[in-house]
């Protein structure tokens, strides 16, 4: 009788075991059904966090959209900058060139003034050219009339300060003694050129008069060399800009 009961005892413990675990069992299952709440609150913060993340990916392509903007007005600048440095080096370099102070080249003409043949009216020691050294600062001034943009004696760059005069026995051009022949550059047109030496009672007519010996070359490029000297100014001075308030 007591076996019975304990096997009933033992029956009874094991149902409410049973019963307990089904029951455990069916929550748990109920809760993953009405629990499929957790995957949609998951989705739900997935979704916020997306959210966050494409307003940050906005956020970084419109800041990125500046900066390319940025980027595109400081080349801008910097091309215009360079365009501006780039014509300021061109003017600089042909007020360079104006005052003699770089190597040229160019189209131009070559002359070559020289003594009469030694005769008995022109002996050996007599430079006729050296006397009438004023002829080469006419022929000068005919081919800066003429348009000749560069031009040199013997080698001599003629600038504004140059001078021309008689030293001795010399010729004296830039401080440099020089003697016949003298081999004269001009950079320019070269038709325009010769056309003004050349012309009816032009310089070349009257240097020819006094028997010099003068032959002129039309060339496609002659290189002329800078002036070798030291400009200095003792007495000239930049003028500054006034500026006037507006």
């Amino acid at each position: 009788m007591m076996k019975k009961i304990s096997g009933m005892i033992v029956i009874g413990l094991l149902a409410m075991f049973i019963g307990l675990v089904i029951s455990i069992q069916i929550t748990t299952t109920q809760g993953s059904d009405q629990g499929g709440l957790i995957p949609v609150a998951k989705a739900q913060g997935y979704l916020e966090e997306l959210k966050k993340v494409r307003a940050e990916k906005d956020a970084a392509l419109q800041q990125l959209n500046e900066l390319e903007e940025r980027l595109n007005k400081i080349e801008k600048q910097k091309a215009d900058e360079d365009f501006f440095l780039k014509g300021v080096v061109a003017d600089l370099e042909k007020y360079k060139m104006a005052a003699g102070v770089v190597d040229v080249k160019g189209p131009g003409v070559v002359i070559t003034v020289d003594d009469p043949l030694p005769t008995d009216d022109f002996s050996d020691g007599y430079s006729v050219i050296m006397l009438r050294y004023e002829l080469l600062l006419s022929l000068v001034n005919k081919l800066k009339e003429a348009g000749a943009e560069a031009i040199s004696i013997n080698g001599q760059r003629i600038i504004a300060t140059t001078e021309i005069s008689l030293a001795g026995d010399n010729v004296n051009i830039n401080t440099i003694p020089t003697a016949p022949p003298y081999i004269i550059k001009a950079i320019g047109n070269p038709d325009t050129i010769e056309s003004t030496l050349t012309i009816r009672f032009g310089i070349i007519e009257q240097m020819k008069s006094y028997n010099l010996r003068i032959s002129i070359e039309k060339m496609e490029q002659i290189e002329i060399p800078r002036y070798s000297g030291i400009l200095k100014y003792r007495y000239a001075e930049p003028l500054e800009p006034v500026i006037t308030e507006e």
